[in-house]
């Protein structure tokens, strides 16, 4: 495994942080205009129709058509894959997921002040589910439902890329259901580096009661990374954790089973990398080798790079790409060639702070 304090070269991996989470929606533009207003989702990183090619062994082995979004939020974090099928209609969940079911059950969102922003969403008559509380590790938070069905958790954080004067930011992890935390945890701490165990307990946990199962007796475990992350865009994707949640009584389901990814919720978590040789070496020599991936560039609306995917021991869908490119300011036909910087060095900020010039205003 790669060390984070040491000067890596193009031949070993970084994980720069949480690119961002896939979700799958049945209207793009309503979703999307929803995480502008309530997330400030509203720097389109790339906006592309076309086909799903690579992704077959995943979409019923057929290629369909569909339109994507990455959208960021220019305070910190990470974004928004949003991703809606234009050839079939996306189908929701059998039942609606509860917690301790296999898979990524919740977005974490990050906010200067739980409380205020508590607020702000209560005054704005969103579907809020409970109030503020304490997790096992003393962290404030509350949950929120969007109107399409998805649970965010709002949490509390002092890494920010911008002042964040009140308002959300980005993705800052996710809550994601394994049937065995033991044989999960090997692709979260040694792969993606969440080496830091924040708390480990069992129970049945008193902040978890507002979600749909949240009765249930689990086992719950909080991971973040203790080494900053490092690479292109890692200034403004930040620190982030991942709570991985094993039920204890019963097995549950897996979210997406019978269902296409592109489905409707969270369909894959993204990281932004760098080294993809290396890290596909890694993962197969553990026992994770890639399911899908691009061959040399691949373009994604004015953005490329090359991509790749791995399951986790529950087929959870874990996202890799390497950026090679993206558009500074569309209109000037700016664009920022990734290659041409160290591998280990971040974007400088002033030119991730041009993105500004592509928000989208409502």
């Amino acid at each position: 495994m790669a060390r984070l304090d040491k000067k890596p070269s193009i031949q070993e991996k970084i994980i720069c942080g949480i690119q961002q989470i896939g979700i799958g929606v049945s209207d793009l533009e309503a979703a999307w205009a929803w995480y502008r207003k309530h997330f400030g989702m509203d720097i389109p990183v790339f906006k592309d129709s076309g086909e799903a090619s690579l992704m077959t062994s995943y979409t019923g082995g057929r290629v369909h058509s569909r339109s994507a979004v990455l959208a960021m939020n220019l305070l910190g974090g990470g974004g928004f894959e949003i991703w809606q099928y234009t050839s079939r209609t996306p189908q929701p969940p059998q039942n609606k997921p509860e917690l301790g079911e296999r898979g990524i059950f919740i977005c974490r969102i990050k906010s200067p002040d739980v409380r205020a922003v508590y607020s702000i969403f209560s005054e704005r008559g969103a579907n809020l589910l409970g109030e503020p509380v304490v997790d096992p590790g003393g962290e404030e938070h509350f949950f929120i439902e969007d109107p399409f069905g998805n649970i965010f958790q709002i949490v509390e954080s002092s890494d920010w890329f911008s002042r964040p004067k009140g308002k959300t930011g980005g993705v800052a992890g996710c809550m994601i259901g394994v049937s065995h935390i033991e044989k999960s945890l090997p692709l979260y701490t040694e792969i993606l580096n969440y080496d830091k165990i924040i708390y480990d307990e069992e129970g049945v946990f008193a902040d978890l009661e507002p979600l749909p199962g949240g009765n249930r007796r689990v086992r719950r475990v909080l991971l973040t990374h203790s080494e900053r992350r490092r690479g292109s865009f890692s200034n403004i994707l930040g620190s982030s954790k991942i709570e991985l949640i094993e039920l204890k009584e019963g097995r549950g389901n897996r979210i997406f089973e019978n269902r296409q990814w592109g489905d409707l919720g969270y369909i894959h978590l993204c990281f932004d990398v760098k080294g993809m040789d290396a890290l596909e070496r890694e993962c197969a020599e553990r026992g994770y080798p890639f399911t899908v991936k691009s061959k040399g560039a691949f373009e994604m609306g004015n953005a490329s790079g090359q991509f790749a995917y791995i399951e986790d021991p529950d087929g959870t869908l874990i996202e890799l790409v390497e950026t090679y490119r993206i558009p500074i300011v569309k209109s000037l036909g700016l664009y920022l060639d990734i290659k041409k910087l160290k591998p280990q060095d971040p974007v400088p900020n002033w030119i991730l702070k041009a993105l500004r010039l592509s928000r989208v205003k409502d």
